[in-house]
C-alpha cells in the first residue's frame, strides 16, 4: 500500500481537513451536552457549607433518632466530649444535660472556655486547646471539628462561658454568628454552657429517645468514675467504674466473680457466662468504640495468652475466650480513629513516646491477671472448668463441624437460598456508608423472597430465603447449627461462625408474614440468634420489618400512573411507576400497620374507601414493596438488656412446658373477625 493511500484513510477517518490543518473541533469527541470544564467551576466552600454538604463526614449518618447512632446523638455526645475532657484533666466533678424534644442543653463546670476565644472554638475549623498535648494529653476531640459541626448543623446554638467571675455569651443559626457579648461580671461558677437545636431541614421529623441517651451517659460515668451527669433532673454516677458496667449490661449471671483490673492508662473487667460467643466493650479516652480497633485486638490476643500460659496447657483459644464477657478501657496520647465519628481505634502506640497498644496491654494482663489468678484459685477453678466444657464441646462436634463446612463450601459456590448483594460490611475496601448499609432479608419462602428479590437495592441488599418454619434451638448444643443444614447455610451467609468481627452485612432483618405463623418464625430466629449468636442482637445488627397490615384506597379517585401512596403516618411513597408523579397530588392510597391507623384511613375516606388485607408478603406486589424496603423502611430494632429477662421468656415460650404455654393462650385468647374490617 502507498504512502498517499495511507495518508487518504487517515484524512476520511479523522474528518476533513482545512487548508492542509486538521480541524480539531470538528475532532472532538466528546458526548453532546457535555459541560465545559473551566475556573469558574472550582469551588471553595467555607467551613458551614462544607458541613452542611457533607454532614456525614463529621456524624456519619443523620437519621431522625429512632437508631443510636444517628446523628443527633454524635451532636450530643460531640458537645459532651468536650465536658468529659475538662473533667478528665481534673476540673468539674458534675455535668447537668437537659433533652426537650427538640432542644439539647449541656452544662458542665470545668474551668470553662477561654472568653477571648469563645467565638473561634465555636465557628473556627481546627481551632481547639487539644493540639498542644499538655494541655488535654489524654483527649477524645483532637480535631477541634466537633463543636463546630455542632454549630453547623442546628437552627439554634448557644455557648455561653463563666470564668473566673466574668463570662462571655454568642450565638449562632446554622453556623452564623448572630451576636456576642462583651465580658460581663457573673456569679455563676466556672464552666461552659451549650445549647442547641438540630436544624430540622437535614434532620427531618427527628426527636431524642431518652433510653438511648441514658445509655450513652451511663457509659461516660462508668468510664469515669466519681463524675455526676445528670439527666433531666435524675443523677447517674458509678464508683466502680467497668464492674458496673458489666454488671448493667449481662443478660446472664457470671459464673465467677468479675476479675477488675485497674492501672495508670488502663481498665480491664472480665467474666465468663453459659452463652455462646463473646461479648466486648471497648472504649478510648472515653469514647466507645463500637466497632473496636487496635486495643480490642490486642487485649483478646494477649488475655488469651496469659490465661493458656498461667493454666499451662494448650488450649486454643476460641475456647479460653467462649461465653466470655469483657470491656478494656485505654487512655492514648493523640489517638487516631478511623473516622471523625471514633468509632474504630487505629493508634499503634500509646503516645508519640510510648510502648505500642499491644506491648502496653500484653504486659499490663501478663502481671496483673496472672496474679489474680495465683491469689484467686476458686475463680481459677471455675474458669477452667468452663474452658474444659468449651474444649469438649468443640471435639465432640469436629467431625459434624468439617463436614457441615464441606457442605457449606460446596453450596456456596451456588446457594440457592441466598441471592447476594455487592457491597458487604466486611469489604476491606469502599465506601463506609454503603457497607454500613449493608442489610440481608431473612424470608419464609420462595414467595415473600421473590418480590422482595425483585425489586431489592442490589448493591446493598441480599435475600436468604427460609423453606418453612426453622428448627426450634432452645435448649439445644452448638452442634445443631452444623447439623442443621438451614442454620448452617445461614451462619456461613452471615460469616459468623467464628464470632460477628467478620459479619458480612450490617443488618440482619426478619421479614416475615404478619400472622401468626410469620410470628413463630421471627420467634424461631430470634431464639436462634439469642442461643448461639447474642452478640449480633446485643451490638444492634437484629431488625424486624415492618409490612403493613392494610390497604386502604379511594376507589374513586382518578387513577393515573404515578399516583403517590402514602403510609398512615404521612410519609410519602412513589409506586415504582410514579418517578415523575406530581407531588401535589393528593395521596388516594394509604398502607396501614395497625387497627388503628386503618380505621384513620377508612375515616378518611369515607364511605369510598377499599380496604386490602395483606395476610402473607408474597400478596404484596413487587411495585408496592419496593416503598416498604427503600428509604422510608420501617424497621424495629432488636434490643437484649438485662432487664428483659430473655432467659425466661425463651424458657417459657420456647421450652417443653406446653401445658403452662396453653393455658396462657386459653385466657389470652383473641378471635379476629374478618368481617368487621370493611
Amino acid at each position: 500500500m502507498n504512502d498517499s493511500l495511507i495518508s487518504s484513510q487517515q484524512d476520511d477517518a479523522i474528518g476533513p481537513a482545512t487548508d492542509g490543518m486538521l480541524d480539531f473541533e470538528q475532532a472532538d469527541s466528546r458526548p453532546a451536552g457535555t459541560a465545559e470544564y473551566k475556573d469558574e467551576d472550582i469551588k471553595t466552600l467555607d467551613w458551614r457549607e462544607h458541613i452542611r454538604l457533607r454532614p456525614g463526614m463529621y456524624i456519619g449518618k443523620l437519621g431522625d433518632g429512632t437508631y443510636n447512632d444517628d446523628g443527633i446523638y454524635v451532636l450530643l455526645k460531640e458537645v459532651l466530649d468536650n465536658s468529659i475532657d475538662e473533667y478528665m484533666m481534673g476540673f468539674g466533678r458534675q455535668i447537668t444535660v437537659d433533652v426537650t424534644e427538640t432542644t439539647v442543653t449541656v452544662r458542665d463546670y470545668g474551668r470553662g472556655v477561654p472568653l477571648g476565644k469563645l467565638v473561634d472554638v465555636a465557628s473556627k475549623m481546627n481551632t481547639g486547646a487539644k493540639y498542644d498535648s499538655k494541655a488535654f494529653k489524654k483527649s477524645v476531640g483532637l480535631n477541634g471539628v466537633g463543636i463546630k459541626a455542632v454549630n453547623a448543623l442546628s437552627d439554634s446554638f448557644i455557648i455561653q462561658s463563666n470564668r473566673d467571675g466574668l463570662m462571655r455569651r454568642a450565638e449562632f443559626c446554622r453556623g452564623e454568628l448572630l451576636m456576642q457579648t462583651d465580658e460581663e461580671p457573673t456569679d455563676e461558677p466556672n464552666g461552659t454552657f451549650v445549647q442547641f437545636t438540630p436544624d430540622n431541614t437535614i434532620f427531618r421529623d427527628y426527636h431524642y429517645n431518652d433510653e438511648f441517651i441514658v445509655t450513652l451517659l451511663r457509659n461516660y460515668t462508668y468510664l469515669n468514675t466519681g463524675l455526676a451527669i445528670v439527666f433531666n433532673g435524675k443523677r447517674f454516677v458509678s464508683r466502680n467504674g467497668l464492674l458496673d458496667l458489666l454488671r448493667a449490661n449481662m443478660t446472664k449471671e457470671p459464673l465467677y466473680p468479675i476479675i477488675h483490673l485497674k492501672g495508670e492508662d488502663i481498665e480491664i473487667a472480665i467474666t465468663h457466662a453459659n452463652q455462646y460467643g463473646e461479648e466486648y466493650y471497648s472504649f478510648v479516652n472515653g469514647q466507645h468504640t463500637t466497632q473496636g480497633g487496635t486495643h480490642l485486638a490486642a487485649f483478646k490476643e494477649s488475655v488469651s495468652r496469659t490465661i493458656k500460659e498461667y493454666f499451662g496447657k494448650n488450649f486454643e483459644y476460641t475456647d479460653i475466650r467462649n461465653g466470655m464477657i469483657a470491656a478494656v478501657s485505654v487512655k492514648v496520647e493523640e489517638p487516631v480513629f478511623e473516622s471523625q465519628t471514633k468509632t474504630k481505634l487505629g493508634s499503634r502506640d500509646m503516645g508519640p513516646e510510648g510502648p505500642t497498644i499491644a506491648k502496653y496491654i500484653s504486659d499490663f494482663l501478663k502481671k496483673e491477671l496472672d496474679n489474680f489468678l495465683h491469689k484467686n484459685l476458686d475463680t481459677s477453678e471455675v474458669l477452667l472448668k468452663k474452658i474444659q466444657e468449651s474444649e469438649r464441646e468443640r471435639k465432640a462436634m469436629a467431625g459434624v463441624t468439617k463436614l457441615a463446612r464441606e457442605r457449606a463450601k460446596k453450596v456456596n459456590l451456588h446457594n440457592s437460598k441466598l441471592r447476594d448483594c455487592r457491597v458487604h460490611l466486611n469489604d476491606p475496601r469502599g465506601d463506609e456508608d454503603r457497607k454500613l448499609a449493608s442489610s440481608i432479608f431473612l424470608t419464609e419462602g420462595d414467595s415473600a423472597s421473590g418480590s422482595i428479590t425483585k425489586i431489592r437495592d442490589v448493591e446493598t441488599q441480599a435475600v436468604f430465603s427460609l423453606r418453612g418454619k426453622p428448627l426450634n434451638s432452645f435448649g439445644l448444643t452448638r452442634k445443631v447449627v452444623y447439623e442443621n443444614e438451614e442454620f448452617n447455610l445461614l451462619q456461613a451467609a452471615l460469616n459468623i461462625e467464628d464470632g460477628i468481627d467478620g459479619l458480612r452485612y450490617n443488618n440482619v432483618i426478619i421479614a416475615t408474614d404478619a400472622d401468626v405463623d410469620g410470628m413463630h418464625i421471627r420467634l424461631l430466629l430470634l431464639t436462634f440468634f439469642l442461643q448461639f449468636f447474642p452478640d449480633l442482637v446485643k451490638k444492634g445488627h437484629v431488625y424486624v420489618l415492618q409490612t403493613p397490615l392494610f390497604r386502604v384506597r379511594d376507589k374513586n379517585a382518578t387513577k393515573r400512573s404515578g399516583r403517590k401512596s402514602r403510609s398512615a403516618d404521612g410519609k410519602s411513597r412513589k409506586q415504582a411507576d410514579g418517578e415523575g408523579a406530581d407531588s401535589g397530588v393528593e395521596s388516594s392510597t394509604v398502607y396501614c400497620y395497625s387497627d388503628e391507623e386503618r380505621i384513620a384511613a377508612i375515616e378518611r375516606f369515607g364511605a369510598n374507601a377499599e380496604i386490602t388485607r395483606f395476610k402473607g408478603l408474597g400478596e404484596i406486589s413487587p411495585d408496592e414493596f419496593k416503598g416498604f424496603i427503600g428509604e422510608d423502611m420501617r424497621l424495629d430494632r432488636v434490643t437484649l438488656r438485662k432487664e428483659d429477662g430473655v432467659a425466661e421468656l425463651l424458657e417459657f415460650y420456647m421450652g417443653k412446658n406446653t401445658s403452662d404455654r396453653q393455658n396462657f393462650i386459653i385466657d389470652n385468647l383473641v378471635v379476629e373477625d374478618d368481617s368487621q374490617i370493611s
